[in-house]
């Protein structure tokens, strides 16, 4: 669904990349439409039922996908099976960005005092997928 509405904004990923990850902001980015908010309390089923939409609009490709996988990071087979079976959109340079992007923001909740049970897992993804230490806040 093409819109004008952004679930991230381009300017906090620019003030942000590297603050959080430690590795400079890409060039290029893919944009594309979706959710914005994507973790398991918004999900229900059987029939799945993705919930609370007031956030959707424009955000890198890999955003959403890499979102659920970074709230999954504290159970592992559960962020291998998102890992797999989105590993079509993942495996790509945008897909990579987009997760990225969830992780430096997740980083930042983190930074507050949030989800301190993921915190460590968050950290230790975003330096393997980097390849560079996450900067302590």
């Amino acid at each position: 669904m093409p819109t004008d509405r952004q679930a991230v904004r381009r300017q906090w990923i620019d003030r942000n990349f590297a603050r959080f990850l430690g590795i400079p902001t890409p060039a290029a980015i893919s944009w594309t439409t979706g959710h914005g908010d994507l973790h398991w309390a918004n999900l229900t089923g059987p029939p799945l039922v993705i919930l609370d939409w007031e956030g959707w609009g424009q955000m890198p490709v890999g955003f959403d996908v890499g979102l659920l996988r970074a709230y999954s990071l504290a159970r592992p087979a559960t962020a291998a099976r998102i890992r797999a079976e989105f590993a079509h959109v993942l495996d790509t340079p945008a897909g990579r960005t987009g997760e990225l992007v969830a992780l430096a923001q997740l980083l930042q909740v983190a930074g507050r005092g949030g989800h301190p049970e993921l915190a460590p897992h968050l950290a230790r993804h975003a330096e393997h997928l980097t390849g560079s230490p996450v900067p302590i806040p």
